[in-house]
Formats: C-alpha cells, sequence, structure tokens
C-alpha cells in the first residue's frame, strides 16, 4: 500500500530578507495565512480527501491549521514538523554569520551543526521518524500537512532514495511558498 503525502509550504512570513530564517517564529501577513488556507480547502474539497492537516508550531505554519480548524479541519501540531534549528545563527542576517562557519558547514554539509543548532543529517533523521509513525499510524490514507521548506526538501530526499547530501551544492532548491507537493511513501 501507498500513503500519499500532502505537503504545502507555509506562507511568506515578514521581515525575513536577508535572514538565517530556522526556527526563528515570524508571522505571516493575514492575507496570506487566508490565502493559504483556501487554497487548501478547495484541493481537499476536489479531491475528496479527509479534513486533517498536520502543521508545525510555528506561526507561519499553526496559523493556517488554525484558520482551517474554522472551516472544520481537525489538525495536529507536530514539533517534528518544525524547519531546521540554526541554533545561534537563527534570525541573523547572513551578513552578521562569520563567514569561515558558513564555509565549515559547506565543508561538512551533512553533520555540521550550524551555529550549534541540528545538523541536515539530525534534520533527515526527524523527518524519518515522523513519516513512519505517519505511515504506521495511518496505514494508507492521505496525510496533508503545512510545512517548512528544508523539512519539504528532507522529506522528498528521503522517499526518493537519494538520502542525506554531502555536500551543499546536492540540496536542492527550496519549493516556492504557498506550493503543493505531493510525495508517494510506499
Amino acid at each position: 500500500m501507498t500513503m500519499t503525502l500532502y505537503i504545502w509550504r507555509h506562507p511568506k512570513p515578514l521581515a525575513v530578507e536577508g535572514i538565517c530564517l530556522g526556527q526563528t517564529d515570524r508571522g505571516v501577513a493575514k492575507r496570506k495565512l487566508k490565502r493559504l488556507a483556501n487554497q487548501i480547502h478547495k484541493y481537499t474539497q476536489r479531491h475528496h480527501l479527509p479534513k486533517v492537516i498536520w502543521v508545525s508550531p510555528l506561526q507561519r505554519s499553526l496559523q493556517v491549521g488554525e484558520l482551517l480548524a474554522a472551516r472544520g479541519f481537525e489538525y495536529h501540531i507536530s514539533p517534528e514538523l518544525m524547519e531546521v534549528s540554526f541554533g545561534e545563527w537563527d534570525g541573523l542576517p547572513w551578513a552578521d554569520i562569520p563567514w569561515h562557519e558558513v564555509d565549515a558547514w559547506c565543508e561538512d554539509f551533512a553533520d555540521y551543526q550550524p551555529g550549534n543548532g541540528e545538523s541536515v543529517r539530525q534534520l533527515f533523521t526527524r523527518v524519518e521518524q515522523w513519516l513512519g509513525q505517519q505511515m504506521l499510524a495511518n496505514e494508507d490514507a492521505p496525510i496533508m500537512v503545512v510545512g517548512h521548506a528544508g523539512w519539504i526538501n528532507a522529506a522528498k530526499r528521503i522517499v526518493t532514495g537519494a538520502g542525506v547530501p554531502r555536500v551543499a551544492t546536492d540540496w536542492p532548491r527550496s519549493v516556492g511558498y504557498g506550493v503543493l507537493t505531493v510525495l508517494a511513501l510506499p
């Protein structure tokens, strides 16, 4: 049996240009939150999907779940869905992060912990565990998520068997804000 995962990337947060954004909790304009909630609601109706959505506790994901709950959705908050933690780098302008630290991360992309945060390998472990739990709990039921770019990229690489990238250039480009990614899990 195959489980299908529908992941929408959260809307673009406010004031994030040029900053290292991982688990920094930035707000989103209400109209962008409503737009994504509308998009997910219509998609759910059109494709006859269950009105159940998973979100991270970060407001850029959580608030979409709250809007959907007002439309009859059941929503679940899971910290495992959070974006990668950049530790002390999180929320800083990239220009303020010492380049020798960024170079060290690029040299050991899989295992370096940027800003004493979370390594890419740790992110992959977290994503893989969450996916495994969902497969056990839901068998072949579709799962809908409002996720984060790093989480989505990790999930895509896990599902395709690409695994943890060893070098930074193997990391895929981020999916756009509000864009749907559909993954089939064996």
